[in-house]
């Protein structure tokens, strides 16, 4: 009888996992998964819809192995010199910035381009599964009306104000192709979290000549919502392999926002096989005061706002001796806040003078010795003053 009772009571003992006369929670490592099982559920991805698919453009070979020796030649030539390399270590050395960008697009610049748009997700927002590498360098100015021109890179911030007109386009193709160039909004759309809106679609347009092909849908300045943060938008050239005519109905100006709702993944499915995206450029944008006039002057409707409503913070209730923490800051967050500021302000105003100049601040603040007798929560609080620490500077 002793025997079974000291089993059974072994057992609950390995069950619980009663270690230093505390209970551990969660199964006993005999019964639990491995670390390396739980990595592999965690890290589990279905291979249908996480295989991605290179839907762009193979990049040409234009590397000979003439030109390959002539590089490493180059490269020898540029690492023995002794004058480059004491201009380097004086900061003396100057390049060609247009030639050293020309070089980054050729070798680089395509990946690197990749690189980013994933970091961004474009790729996946746009096609799902699909991507591209833009070997083709499509480059989008947005003129500022001053002499100067607004490029639009990878991610750059670009304000609507500065983009109310459509851009200048330019990209090195033959006289004899065609393409289509669309930008569309992201994360702009009113009702549909999972659509975008279309703000420039032009189709057929022969070689870079955008202002000679088809506007199927007229451009639209960027609108981002007030409260809703960065928006991305993405210029993304396809080439085509004829002429195509897209079922799309033609979009102006003055339509409704409801007309140009678009879906680029759908809309590419349909025509695959006539078109192939080659380059890419996107950036970011977020409220002004333009969008307000967008939608009063334009759409003739009031503006939607969004705004975070933030819970209260939790309070616990007071202690009669609360343990381990600041006296002063416990007590503040029991009064009216208001009351708190008025005090701040009248502490940070109480040395100001208009016609003295401020007093020099303490030179070594911590080496100051503190009255005797002064409570450790009174030092730390003197000890923020002292270093400029704290709400006193905010207010």
């Amino acid at each position: 009888m002793l025997n079974t009772f000291r089993g059974v009571w072994t057992s609950n003992v390995q069950l619980q996992q009663i270690r230093c006369a505390h209970r551990i929670r969660g199964k006993a490592p005999i019964f639990c998964r491995t670390i390396k099982e739980r990595l592999d559920e965690l890290n589990y991805k279905d291979e249908l819809y996480t295989t991605r698919i290179d839907i762009g453009l193979p990049r040409t070979k234009k590397s000979s192995d003439g030109s390959r020796i002539s590089r490493l030649e180059h490269l020898k030539n540029v690492k023995a010199d002794k004058n480059l390399e004491q201009l380097a270590r004086n900061h003396k050395l100057e390049i060609d910035l247009d030639e050293a960008k020309e070089e980054w697009l050729q070798t680089l610049g395509p990946q690197h381009k990749k690189q980013i748009a994933n970091h961004y997700s474009i790729f996946e927002h746009l096609y799902g599964e699909g991507y591209f590498v833009p070997y083709l360098n499509l480059e989008v100015l947005y003129d500022l009306k001053n002499g100067s021109y607004l490029p639009v890179y990878t991610g750059n911030e670009i304000k609507p104000a500065e983009a109310l007109e459509y851009p200048i386009v330019n990209y090195e193709s033959d006289a004899d192709t065609l393409w289509t160039l669309a930008l569309t909004s992201l994360d702009g759309h009113l009702t549909e979290s999972d659509k975008e809106y279309v703000h420039w679609l032009v189709a057929n347009i022969p070689g870079s000549s955008i202002e000679k092909g088809d506007t199927i849908v007229e451009y639209l300045q960027p609108i981002p919502l007030k409260g809703t943060g960065y928006h991305r938008y993405a210029f993304v050239l396809y080439k085509q392999d004829g002429k195509v005519s897209y079922d799309l109905e033609k979009v102006t100006a003055s339509s409704p926002l409801q007309d140009r709702t678009f879906v680029t993944r759908d809309w590419y499915q349909k025509y695959q096989d006539n078109i192939t995206p080659t380059g890419l450029a996107f950036y970011q944008t977020n409220w002004d005061l333009s969008v307000r006039d967008f939608f009063h002057k334009v759409l003739q409707s009031k503006e939607p706002v969004y705004e975070y409503d933030f819970p209260k913070p939790y309070i616990r209730p007071q202690e009669w001796f609360p343990r381990r923490k600041a006296f002063n800051l416990y007590m503040d967050k029991y009064r009216d806040p208001k009351q708190i500021n008025k005090e701040y302000l009248l502490r940070k105003l109480k040395n100001e003078d208009p016609f003295k100049a401020p007093p020099p601040p303490l030179q070594f603040p911590n080496a100051q010795p503190f009255p005797k007798g002064m409570p450790s929560w009174l030092k730390l609080h003197e000890k923020k003053i002292r270093l400029k620490w704290g709400r006193v500077n905010d207010v």
